[in-house]
């Protein structure tokens, strides 16, 4: 596998399985998060290549994790998704640098070239 480190944040146990099984078989390393405030916990923050991260959640909102790190100054590249589409929400997401806003359930196709634009990014 590839050094690259593809962080995923989800409170969705199903979802989170589902994304990094698909992120694998892109032949990267995945590694996933229940909440926000596990992965800023975590050691990875600092290896994360890209981070895939839900916008809606129990605690920090995906939102709030990029506002966190920002403040932190780790600039990884982000690749949001949500359930629940919102102009604001996305406008704000990507104002702040998001590489992508993405609707689910997701386009694989979509999904992937995101992901190759986000590790351009990093």
């Amino acid at each position: 596998m590839s050094q690259v480190l593809i962080a995923i944040v989800d409170d969705d146990e199903t979802v989170r399985g589902a994304t990094k099984d698909l992120v694998q078989s892109l032949d990267y390393n995945a590694s996933t998060f229940g909440s926000a405030d596990e992965f800023l916990k975590s050691e990875q923050v600092h290896d994360t290549s890209c981070l895939i991260t839900d916008v809606q959640m129990p605690g920090l909102s995906g939102i709030d994790l990029q506002d966190r790190l920002i403040a932190r100054g780790h600039r990884i590249p982000i690749i949001f998704m949500t359930g629940y589409p919102d102009h604001s929400v996305r406008a704000r997401a990507m104002k702040a640098g998001a590489v992508c806003f993405l609707n689910k359930p997701l386009r694989e196709d979509h999904f992937i070239g995101c992901i190759e634009k986000a590790l351009k990014a990093a």
